[in-house]
C-alpha cells in the first residue's frame, strides 16, 4: 500500500477521497487550513493524520518526505466569491498549487493528482467539452485551475514530474456544500426544501449541467493514481446533462426564480472519450436513481 498526501482533504471531495483511500489501506496525511468558506462541515478521519496549515504560506514539505502519491484538492473553489476576492483565489490555487508540485518533486512523488474544474470551458466552446478545446475563462476561478493545470504542465516538461488533472463537472453527493446562497445547486436546493423554504432558480432555469456523483469523482482520482499516464488533462462528467429545471423537478415542487449570475456559462457536458480510453474510468451512477437517496 502506497503512502499519500491530501491536499484539502477535509472538504467535500478531499474527504470522501481520504475515506476511500483509508479503506483501501494506503497512509494518508491530510493538509487543510479548514478555511473554506463554504464549508460549515470539515470531515476528519481517525486513522488520518492531519496538518492544519495553509499552502499558500507555511512550508508544508516535511510532510511530503516518503510520500508515493499527491491529490491536490486544496482550493478556493466557489465562482462568485472570488470574483469578490481574486487576490486569494489566485494565492490559494496558483501559489499555492506551485508549492505542492515543488514540495512533491523535491521528495520525489510518483505522480500528482490535481483537481480542475470544467468552468474554463467557458462560452466560446460548443459542447461536448473536449480537454484539447481552448480556454475561455469568465472569472478569476476559472482562471486560477487553468493556470493550476500549467503549472502541472510545465513541471512534466521542466523536470519529467508526473501529474493529472482532472476536469469535473458539477460534483454532486453526501456531504456537499450547502452554506450560503453560492452552494452548489442540488445541495442548496436541498437545504431549502428541508428548511421548507422554495427552490432558488437562477434565471429562466433551462442553463444545463453536466452533474458527477462523488463516488465517481472519488473512483477517477484513485484511477488516475495508478494509471501509466505521465502527464495529461481528463474530464470527469458522465457524457449527459440536465436543465435546472429537471433537477429541481426530481427534488420537489416549490420553487421562484432569481435574477441570472455573473460569468457563468449556459450548458455544460463532458466528452469523456479519453478518460475512458486512457485511465479506464467511466461514470456509474445516475443522478435520477441516486439524487433522493442521501
Amino acid at each position: 500500500m502506497s503512502k499519500c498526501v491530501v491536499t484539502g482533504g477535509c472538504g467535500f471531495i478531499g474527504g470522501h477521497l481520504v475515506d476511500k483511500l483509508i479503506l483501501d489501506g494506503h497512509s494518508v496525511i491530510v493538509i487543510d487550513d479548514l478555511s473554506a468558506p463554504e464549508n460549515d462541515y470539515f470531515h476528519f478521519n481517525n486513522s488520518a493524520e492531519y496538518i492544519r496549515e495553509d499552502i499558500s504560506k507555511i512550508d508544508c514539505s516535511d510532510a511530503f518526505e516518503g510520500v508515493d502519491h499527491v491529490f491536490h484538492l486544496a482550493a478556493r473553489s466557489r465562482i462568485q466569491p472570488t470574483i469578490d476576492n481574486p487576490g486569494r483565489c489566485f494565492e490559494v490555487n496558483l501559489i499555492g498549487t506551485q508549492r505542492v508540485l515543488e514540495w512533491s518533486r523535491k521528495n520525489h512523488v510518483k505522480k500528482l493528482i490535481y483537481s480542475g474544474t470544467s468552468s474554463l470551458y467557458g462560452h466560446q466552446n460548443s459542447i461536448p467539452f473536449t480537454p484539447n478545446m481552448p480556454t475561455d475563462c469568465l472569472n478569476p476561478y476559472s482562471m486560477s485551475k487553468w493556470m493550476g493545470e500549467q503549472v502541472c504542465k510545465l513541471y512534466y516538461q521542466l523536470y519529467g514530474f508526473s501529474s493529472i488533472c482532472l476536469r469535473y463537472f458539477n460534483v454532486y453527493g453526501p456531504r456537499e456544500p450547502l452554506k450560503g446562497q453560492y452552494a452548489p445547486v442540488i445541495g442548496l436546493f436541498k437545504r431549502q426544501i428541508k428548511n421548507n423554504k422554495p427552490m432558488t432558480i437562477v434565471g429562466d432555469g433551462e442553463q444545463r449541467r453536466d452533474f458527477t456523483y462523488i463516488e465517481d469523482v472519488i473512483s477517477a482520482n484513485i484511477l488516475a493514481s495508478i494509471s501509466d499516464i505521465n502527464f495529461g488533462i481528463y474530464n470527469v462528467g458522465t457524457g449527459k446533462n440536465y436543465s435546472i429545471n429537471q433537477i429541481s423537478c426530481m427534488l420537489g415542487k416549490d420553487k421562484i426564480f432569481i435574477s441570472e449570475r455573473q460569468a457563468e456559462v449556459r450548458e455544460t457536458l463532458a466528452d469523456i472519450d479519453s478518460t475512458i480510453s486512457d485511465l479506464g474510468w467511466r461514470p456509474a451512477v445516475r443522478i435520477s436513481d441516486i439524487i433522493n437517496e442521501y
